[in-house]
């Protein structure tokens, strides 16, 4: 059986992406009731994880507040969000060698599980496999998920020599288990748990249920 140690999972917060139904820019650092999406992001997932990097392109100094290491795309031409992946998975093994598994996460999900990680590797753990991902609404999220670091090599080979792009292609060679998140209540709204605030409207949306909640 495949062994998940509690202690034993870094974090990639996924920032390389080019927003653009955001209007571009840094989607993370968008306004969200009184702070940046981004800084809800790293609240809902540091205390799950162990070592925490942002993956992220351009300037690393307009996330210094964060005080986080930020690593740019491993791969160019923004092929999409397994570069992202890779770039967490080939930090984390040149950075915490001891580590042998990654959670990743995108900067847009402002409602991640608090119990995310813990779920993740529960179940890989049980079925015994290297992969992992969050579901809700019988609807996988890819990049919501858990990653043996030992699988990288075989991720940049399959970017790089066999121009993959999709998530669910790559995952599917090597064996995922999924599972499932129920909503969140936010006063009398239910909320899917991985919703992604992708556009302008949506921030708006998230906001105005935050703000009943005080």
């Amino acid at each position: 059986m495949i062994d998940v140690d509690e202690n034993d999972v870094a974090g990639v917060i996924l920032a390389g992406g080019l927003a653009r139904r955001m209007g571009g820019g840094d989607k993370g650092m968008k306004s969200l009731a009184g702070e940046s999406l981004l800084a809800r992001i790293v609240k809902r997932i540091k205390p799950q994880v162990g070592p925490l990097v942002l993956n992220a392109n351009g300037d690393s100094q307009r996330f210094k507040a964060f005080s986080l290491p930020v690593a740019a795309d491993v791969i160019g031409d923004n092929p999409g969000p397994l570069a992202g992946i890779l770039t967490g998975l080939e930090w984390v093994a040149a950075h915490a060698p001891d580590v042998k598994w990654m959670v990743s996460v995108p900067c847009d999900a402002p409602f991640l599980p608090m119990d995310l990680v813990e779920r993740l590797r529960s179940e890989a753990t049980k079925q015994s496999m290297p992969l992992a991902c969050a579901m809700s609404h019988g609807r996988t999220h890819p990049v919501v998920g858990l990653w043996s670091v030992a699988l990288r090599d075989d991720l940049r080979q399959a970017i790089v020599q066999e121009e993959m792009r999709k998530v669910d292609r790559w995952t599917e060679r090597h064996g995922i288990c999924h599972v499932s998140f129920d909503d969140i209540v936010i006063g009398n709204e239910s909320f899917d748990p991985f919703y992604n605030a992708n556009k302008p409207d949506d921030l708006v949306r998230v906001e105005s249920l935050l703000d009943r909640q005080k």
